[in-house]
């Protein structure tokens, strides 16, 4: 960086500031263009996707609801994940969707989101006619890109803690989704706090993916699940 000289001392990076005046101008006009540059991903998220937050009581009617995966404890979801299958489950008893989307990752045998997701809602009165797996939603983009693509979802209901629906709602609307979201509430807890600030870092590859839109890890062949599930 011009006009900031850096020594390594002892094995000790010291940064010495600037000694001009117009060198500390310069170092500042950096920093704040940095800073200008890290939060604009996530303030394009909020201007995107805020106007369209909905809750479970005033959400708009649409054919799907899209869960997105949140871990399992156990084989069982995690106590977020399963906060967001009660809303789903509301959602599909109020008659505001008429069928549900799960979608998180199956990478490997002895980890399967999408059937314990199904599972849950299940026992929490959906039925499992109702209820569609997609087992390659490693990501967000992946899970809308593919909602779109293979299943054929062109309206839907996102179903995810308040932290993540703003993203999820850009990448939906990025891939061709009229989406509206609810976000569930969650307490304020280290995964809270862990998720809030993750969200920060992945901005940026949000804004990536939907500007230049990639294929997600696995595509595969169109699925008529949704279809079936709506007849």
């Amino acid at each position: 960086m011009p006009g900031l000289l850096k020594r390594i001392r002892g094995g000790v990076r010291r940064v010495r500031l600037p000694r001009t005046r117009r060198g500390r101008r310069r170092a500042y006009q950096v920093v704040v263009a940095a800073s200008v540059l890290a939060l604009a991903p996530a303030t394009w998220l909020n201007a995107t996707a805020s106007p369209r937050l909905r809750t479970v009581a005033d959400a708009p009617a649409a054919p799907v609801a899209i869960v997105f995966g949140a871990g399992l404890w156990n084989g069982e979801p995690s106590p977020y994940l399963a906060h967001r299958l009660d809303a789903a489950a509301a959602l599909y008893d109020r008659g505001t969707v008429r069928a549900v989307l799960v979608t998180g990752d199956n990478s490997r045998r002895d980890y399967d989101e999408p059937d314990a997701m199904r599972s849950y809602l299940v026992r929490h009165g959906v039925p499992a006619r109702k209820i569609v797996n997609d087992y390659a939603g490693f990501d967000t983009w992946d899970s809308c890109s593919r909602a779109r693509r293979i299943f054929g979802v062109d309206r839907a209901v996102l179903v995810s803690q308040g932290f993540h629906i703003r993203r999820a709602l850009a990448l939906c609307t990025a891939a061709g989704i009229d989406a509206y979201g609810v976000g569930v509430a969650a307490r304020h807890d280290v995964t809270w706090a862990y998720g809030g600030v993750r969200e920060i870092f992945a901005a940026g590859k949000a804004a990536a993916d939907a500007l230049l839109r990639p294929d997600p890890h696995f595509l595969g062949p169109h699925e008529k699940g949704v279809a079936e599930a709506l007849r």
